[in-house]
């Protein structure tokens, strides 16, 4: 495995570990309505933030994409034989 792919490796583990951009908005969303503390409101509107979403989306997306195509590629590799 090249440097490249490697650090590929560790940025998919990283999204697919992470807790998705709506859990993080519904979190601050239950400390906002307890206190309205000015950081916390801060840190929801951008959780809460469409694009935010999206990217976050997006990410999980490609990642699991990359991982489907890999599987398949493996599989296909094992069907073949050496």
């Amino acid at each position: 495995m090249d440097e490249a792919e490697a650090s590929g490796q560790v940025w998919r583990d990283e999204v697919r570990r992470r807790v998705t951009a709506e859990q993080d908005r519904d979190a601050l969303a239950r400390l906002v309505e307890d206190d309205a503390d000015p950081f916390e409101v801060e840190l929801y509107e951008r959780a809460a933030d469409p694009r935010t979403l999206v990217i976050d989306r997006a990410q999980r997306r490609r990642a699991g994409q990359h991982e489907r195509r890999v599987r398949r590629l493996r599989q296909r590799s094992r069907e073949v034989g050496p």
